[in-house]
């Protein structure tokens, strides 16, 4: 027992060393962006509302706890561990950087000469083509659920436990493919949609697929699906067993209510739209079915 805690204590300080670089980068990525987006100096106080500021500042929160904490200690022992880190990277934390509009505030700090230089070369009809493909739903989609899956093979999953590297790739395209996929959904400065707003929730709806039969498969297996679990010692006094299909039952919990409560606020806004523009057509068609009474009501009194 004694010789387990001191092993979990060594596995915590060895990853919070090796994290170390991490956290100084996450702090040199909110302090500018504190100061572009709340500093009442910066002119942008009024383009960055205080929401998005937190908003941003929680996902590099998120980030951490999953690359850059002690808890990332656990993820070669618990399965429920790794799909915690794995929810943070992919569903949590992306869509709250991406909220925080991070491109619109370190674009009004970059110089006036690199503006000037990046938006020529963004203006190019090669690179908007190019942009639009890389943003595209079936591309941000195919991108995120290819990821998702490959990872969760076996043989994949077991390279980025033995391998720093492989673990450093797999989370890497965790959170790189997250923000590939809810750029779409939270369009941020400076996308421009070119599907439309409904097709979201289809988006939503199909994305839910792969995670659903990833997660029942965990939980309704009847054997340990990740042998490097086997040789880890428990914790908390679980079986690996019982720790993968908890992994599994979190991962469809969290991926449902996130995308459930996404596609709620679109239908929200796309409901509130059509209300908006039925009582603006029935105020344009106000005045032309009140001139027939108007003429009617002169002809009678005259």
């Amino acid at each position: 027992m004694a010789l387990r805690m001191s092993l979990s204590a060594h596995s915590v300080l060895e990853s919070w060393t090796h994290m170390v670089p991490l956290t100084l980068f996450i702090i040199l990525a909110a302090f500018p962006y504190v100061r572009a987006g709340i500093s009442t100096r910066s002119g942008l106080a009024a383009a960055i509302p205080a929401w998005k500021a937190s908003s941003f500042l929680l996902g590099l929160v998120l980030v951490w706890i999953a690359w850059g904490s002690p808890l990332a200690a656990y993820d070669h022992s618990l399965l429920t561990v790794h799909m915690i880190k794995h929810l943070l990277l992919m569903t949590f934390a992306p869509p709250l950087i991406l909220l925080g509009e991070p491109m619109k505030v370190f674009w009004g700090m970059t110089p006036l000469l690199a503006r000037r230089i990046l938006g020529r070369v963004w203006g190019r009809p090669l690179v908007q083509r190019l942009a639009r493909t890389g943003t595209s739903l079936v591309l941000c989609w195919t991108a995120s659920a290819l990821t998702l899956i490959a990872w969760h093979v076996p043989a994949l999953f077991a390279l980025g436990v033995r391998s720093e590297i492989g673990h450093t790739v797999e989370q890497a395209m965790f959170f790189g493919t997250g923000l590939l996929f809810w750029w779409p959904v939270i369009q941020p400065w400076p996308s421009v949609p070119t599907w439309p707003r409904w097709s979201i929730l289809i988006y939503l709806f199909l994305a839910t697929v792969p995670c659903d039969i990833l997660s029942a498969f965990l939980v309704f297996c009847d054997r340990v699906v990740y042998a490097v679990y086997l040789s880890t010692p428990t914790h908390f006094g679980t079986s690996a067993l019982q720790d993968q299909q908890c992994a599994g039952a979190l991962m469809w919990t969290c991926v449902t209510i996130i995308y459930l409560l996404a596609a709620a606020i679109i239908a929200t806004r796309l409901l509130s739209v059509r209300s908006i523009e039925r009582n603006e057509l029935m105020q344009l068609d106000l005045p032309a079915t009140a001139a027939p009474h108007t003429s009617q009501r002169s002809a009678e009194v005259a």
